[in-house]
């Protein structure tokens, strides 16, 4: 009975994320037959769970009521609430979000990191208070930002960074954008290439006003959304010299956030200048939320919490597993 609870709602939260979809599509991404899912979908349309037409499949509204249920249900049965305290406590967070399943192995599951983090940050700006938000760039904060509805005209979204790469949906700017729309805010943008440098970028600060005052209110930022990513990947990202990397290699660097490469001891190994957040500035920021998930990313997640504060993690089942054998192991 646990197996076919799981199974329904993975196929809820499938659905959920991709409507419409057509029943091979969800087959081939869920890992089960046509058969199979032909038997659920008909179980949880009879159910007034799921509704059914030429489009494809989507979730009713009772749908997504009884998958919130679920969800806090299927949490007990993983026993997802123990390894959430052990984190919080070995890691010195204040709270600790984990979510199932594994970011590397499914696509979804990063959407329910996004989800789970926009929930936290509309509580956070639902006090009524004026706010500032910095996000930074990545697949799991544009997942965030897409997740997010309400309505804050009192809140300011900035990008925490510059640009990073080619991909234009990922970037800091977009993020804030597309964040600010959801939720009803207002917005800035920072039009200066991440990693330029320092010559370059006191001169642009010395020299543009709208970018110098846009880096004043980022600077001013009370709370920070910001992803984690794996060093030797982000470092070619930034398209930094190959001396550096190899350099970064050797020094153990595993982790970055916000332009800060982090050894697994907790060590900083290099800071690229940016006209954005630099990790002097956290201290400043009252709510710094971190959110990203993947085995993969399991030293990098930690490398990052060990060299700055977070306050906030939100993750996977998969990350956490890993970050807990990693400690248990060297402890």
């Amino acid at each position: 009975m646990m197996d076919l609870l799981l199974q329904r709602y993975r196929i809820l939260c499938h659905i959920s994320h991709e409507y419409p979809v057509g029943r091979r599509v969800l087959a081939a991404k869920i890992g089960l037959t046509e058969r199979v899912l032909r038997g659920q979908v008909d179980f949880l349309k009879k159910c007034g769970l799921l509704k059914v037409d030429a489009s494809g499949m989507c979730v009713t509204e009772e749908g997504m009521h009884i998958l919130k249920e679920l969800d806090n249900y299927v949490r007990k049965l993983q026993d997802i609430s123990s390894l959430e305290e052990f984190l919080e406590e070995a890691l010195g967070i204040r709270h600790v979000v984990v979510i199932l399943g594994d970011s590397d192995q499914a696509e979804i599951v990063k959407r329910e990191i996004g989800r789970a983090a926009a929930g936290i940050l509309s509580k956070l700006l639902s006090d009524g208070k004026k706010h500032i938000v910095a996000v930074s760039g990545g697949t799991t904060v544009a997942a965030m930002a897409v997740n997010i509805t309400g309505n804050y005209p009192n809140t300011v979204i900035v990008p925490a960074r510059g640009g990073l790469g080619d991909n234009v949906k990922l970037q800091a700017n977009t993020i804030a954008t597309v964040l600010a729309q959801n939720i009803g805010a207002s917005y800035r943008q920072l039009y200066v290439p991440d990693n330029v440098s320092e010559d370059i970028l006191n001169s642009i600060l010395e020299e543009n006003i709208g970018v110098r005052s846009v880096v004043e209110i980022i600077k001013r930022a009370d709370i920070l959304v910001h992803g984690v990513g794996r060093a030797g990947v982000l470092a070619r990202h930034r398209r930094l010299d190959p001396e550096l990397i190899q350099k970064l290699g050797n020094d153990g660097a595993v982790g970055e956030a916000f332009g800060q490469y982090c050894a697994l001891d907790g060590k900083q190994v290099y800071m690229s200048n940016n006209a954005g957040l630099m990790a002097q500035d956290l201290r400043h920021i009252g709510t710094i939320i971190g959110i990203a998930g993947g085995k993969s990313k399991a030293t990098a997640i930690l490398s990052v919490i060990r060299v700055s504060r977070q306050d906030i993690l939100v993750t996977d089942e998969a990350a956490a597993h890993e970050m807990a054998r990693i400690m248990s192991a060297n402890s």
